[in-house]
């Protein structure tokens, strides 16, 4: 794999060694050629939910691909797209009313800004700002960088991004400063809407915060005008306990974002929620009025029959019972670090783990990243730490003897870097 001539993504190729191509996968695992079986503890970048090829998401693609490919999807509709619309109305949180496809997260995330941005426009009311939340990410094009995070992710791109209001973090015992914050945004009139992860910051190292700030949040939002975006492309199909996030915070976004989890992790297909305010603003004889918007595979169906058949699977599967049976397995054995002074900020919200490695220089380019992924790959784990900060999000079919595999090699780690061995 030396001389591949694939560029890949969040690869810096002077650094890394040779990929390990991967011949299949099945259950909570990768299967290399020559048989090494990895634990998939991370979920290929969080998007396997029930496994890797799920039998009921794998049937259906089968049995879509011997009807469908691409359909345009404008002017024509198909039967795979019609149902999970509803489908997906009928388990969103209540007053989400229209669905959109795209194809990834970054992409729903920038379907949701332009249909918060042009419902103003389109209702003769134009409102131009966009706040979000510290330590953010959305994505990778340009609209989801500009509301991420700045720093090293796309310093070089910096002339291509707008500007957006940032509310800090809220950090234990400081989430007033964040509500006073946005409140001192919206003052101004001009907000659009507030764009946020709910509950948990992923790529921004795996950050909660309580369900009682995201309530507050909305609440001053709808004092002003302004819309809530809610990023549940991670967060959403029951990572954090419940099937989306906002339900812990008992509120209804604006517009909410799902990708990752909503075709099982199968296939790439994305959607983005919102009210029916939110359509109607665009809907008008005034052409100038259309939601301009789409990309070439909007509503891919078979794509659209994996995320069917996910609904299938968490209609007629105890989904929710092996999610809390994952929570309490986190939970037992996130509880052997407990007062560890190798590690710090000890969380867990859902089904998803983190702490924080101790080494002198933490963050995202954290040397410790380097060689804890390398350490895990020898011990047939994929573990990808974002820095120092070591998280653990499996797909739900993962067994205790499996997560404790993957926890006895982080103690392991933890132990050879407090003795300067890694």
């Amino acid at each position: 794999m030396k001389n591949s001539a694939v560029w890949y993504p969040f690869t810096q190729h002077a650094l890394e060694p040779a990929m390990r191509r991967i011949a299949r996968t099945e259950g909570a695992y990768l299967v290399e050629e020559n048989g090494a079986r990895m634990l998939d503890a991370i979920s290929s970048w969080w998007v396997i939910t029930h496994g890797h090829r799920h039998p009921v998401i794998m049937g259906a693609i089968r049995s879509a691909a011997e009807t469908y490919d691409q359909i345009i999807f404008a002017e024509y509709t198909h039967a795979p797209a019609e149902a999970l619309a509803e489908g997906l109305i009928g388990i969103a949180p209540p007053g989400l009313a229209h669905v959109f496809y795209s194809d990834s997260g970054s992409t729903a995330v920038e379907v949701a800004l332009k249909m918060a941005l042009g419902f103003f426009h389109t209702s003769g009311r134009p409102r131009h700002r966009v706040c979000v939340m510290e330590h953010g990410y959305h994505g990778d094009t340009i609209g989801t960088m500009s509301t991420g995070e700045r720093g090293v992710f796309n310093a070089a791109y910096a002339p291509l991004l707008f500007s957006v209001d940032r509310v800090p973090f809220p950090e234990p015992g400081r989430e007033q400063a964040t509500l006073d914050a946005f409140e001192e945004c919206c003052a101004t009139g001009e907000v659009a809407a507030l764009l946020v992860e709910p509950l948990l910051l992923g790529a921004g190292g795996m950050k909660s915060y309580p369900a009682s700030v995201l309530r507050d949040l909305k609440r001053i939002a709808e004092r002003h005008g302004a819309l809530l975006i809610a990023d549940e492309v991670m967060t959403g199909w029951g990572r954090t306990g419940t099937l989306f996030a906002c339900e812990q915070a008992d509120i209804s976004p604006d517009i909410l974002c799902t990708s990752k989890g909503l075709t099982g992790g199968a296939l790439p297909l994305a959607a983005t929620l919102c009210t029916r305010e939110i359509f109607e603003a665009h809907l008008s004889t005034d052409r100038r009025k259309t939601f301009f918007h789409s990309s070439s595979y909007t509503a891919n169906p078979i794509a659209c029959a994996a995320a069917l058949a996910n609904l299938e699977v968490w209609r007629q599967e105890p989904v929710g019972t092996r999610i809390e049976a994952l929570v309490e397995r986190q939970q037992r054995q996130l509880a052997r670090f407990a007062g560890d002074p190798r590690f710090s900020d000890i969380r867990q919200i859902g089904t998803i783990a983190a702490l924080d490695l101790s080494v002198p220089a933490g963050g995202y380019l954290s040397e410790a990243g380097p060689r804890l992924r390398a350490f895990f790959r020898e011990r047939r784990l994929l573990i990808r730490p974002l820095g120092n900060v070591i998280y653990l999000m499996p797909p739900y079919c993962v067994t205790e003897d499996e997560l404790k595999r993957a926890y006895e090699a982080i103690d392991e780690a933890a132990g050879l870097f407090a003795a300067g061995r890694l």
